[in-house]
């Protein structure tokens, strides 16, 4: 018989019933011994987090800028622009709705309850370096590798980078339904669960609901451009659409993507440089799924915010989440490090967004790779002289 294959999303959705399910008829030890689990799990974590960002981001800016030229500066400017943008509609509309409603500190009492069970030992693992300093050392190397002809550095990082990769698919993600499990068993024993559960219902209808009003307006800027009709356009995209659902992947859907951008009559050249550029920068639908979880959560846990904090959070994340394509789990593993320095979020929160991201995966990599459709088409206008 073959044998049944349960996917990242399916383990995240068992553990988070296993943790309801085990949290109601739980002993103390047994809360205990994961909290345990999770304390080690998170130091190794946040050991792992400036690694990460060094091992991704620095080989992702180099290899971007061995293609220098008015073509890359164009897309990756709009690009980057397209991605923060998505990020502060989904701030506005979050800063919005959220507060009507979420509870404001609703669960804080409960964490108070948590607190009266302690694990049973911790470890301290402290990281090599702060994650803001990792980020500015990944962005140094990164460009200075783009204008250097030796290989020697190159080679290095990009062995590094499949040391981070293979630590990532082999320690973190198959560890990381057992850490939510505890997250859940936790909550649920000191009586929070349930108003968590609801936040999260709450949150992935918006999410859906920012995530097509963002390709709209993506197809609609881009369909005025060109003079075509926006929502053939979209249309004609929904095969890359859906296969990024099926696959999860930026990377995996780019056969198709190129062939809608021919369809909607990019030309040949700008498809072939555009489409899978984007595939690595351009993740409009990824920051628009994090801008929301980490203001609903903070909103939850009481936790001061402002647009200025958010605006630079923004900023940054587009440019962290370079890296996320090449790696499982994508935007939030690469997002973790600017979660815990520039929002607050400690271990359990962290863990809400990581199973809050998870469950939303397919459909923020499908608003990616069919937003990378409309970047074509704006490309195809600016360098049409060239290229038709």
């Amino acid at each position: 018989m073959k044998k049944l294959k349960i996917g990242l999303l399916g383990k995240i959705l068992i553990a988070i019933a296993l943790g309801i399910g085990v949290g109601l008829i739980a002993q103390p030890w047994m809360v205990r011994t994961m909290l345990t689990f999770n304390g080690i799990f998170s130091e190794f974590l946040g050991f792992a987090i400036p690694l990460i960002i060094l091992g991704l981001v620095t080989p992702a800016i180099s290899d971007i800028g061995k293609t220098a030229g008015k073509m890359l500066l164009i897309t990756v400017a709009i690009a980057y622009g397209s991605t923060v943008l998505s990020g502060l509609l989904s701030y506005f509309t979050g800063a919005t709705l959220f507060p009507g409603m979420i509870s404001s500190g609703a669960s804080l009492k409960a964490l108070e309850a948590a607190e009266e069970l302690t694990p049973f030992f911790t470890v301290d693992i402290p990281p090599l370096m702060a994650v803001m300093t990792a980020l500015i050392l990944s962005f140094t190397l990164g460009l200075g590798l783009a204008y250097i002809e030796k290989q020697t550095l190159k080679d290095a990082i990009h062995d590094f980078e499949q040391v981070i990769i293979k630590t990532i698919k082999s320690a973190i993600i198959p560890l990381l339904p057992l850490y939510i499990f505890g997250i859940f068993l936790n909550m649920t024993y000191v009586g929070q669960v349930f108003s968590v559960l609801t936040v999260f219902i709450k949150i992935i209808g918006i999410i859906f609901l920012i995530h097509i009003a963002v390709l709209i307006i993506q197809f609609t800027i881009a369909g005025g451009l060109t003079r075509k009709n926006p929502f053939r356009l979209l249309w004609n995209m929904l095969p890359a659409y859906f296969t990024a659902l099926g696959t999860q992947s930026s990377a995996a859907t780019i056969p198709v993507t190129l062939q809608q951008s021919r369809i909607n009559g990019v030309s040949e050249d700008v498809a072939g440089f555009t489409v899978p550029l984007c595939a690595t920068i351009h993740m409009s639908g990824s920051i628009l799924k994090i801008t929301a979880c980490a203001l609903a959560l903070m909103i939850m846990k009481g936790m001061p915010y402002d647009f200025g904090m958010f605006m630079g959070f923004i900023m940054m994340l587009a440019i962290t989440m370079v890296a996320a394509p090449g790696v499982p789990g994508g935007a939030i593993m690469a997002s973790l490090g600017l979660l815990q320095s520039m929002l607050g979020f400690d271990q359990e929160a962290q863990a809400l967004m990581i199973a809050l991201y998870i469950a939303m995966d397919s459909f923020g990599t499908a608003c990616n790779v069919t937003g990378d459709g409309a970047i074509a088409l704006i490309m195809d206008k600016i360098m049409g002289n060239k290229n038709k």
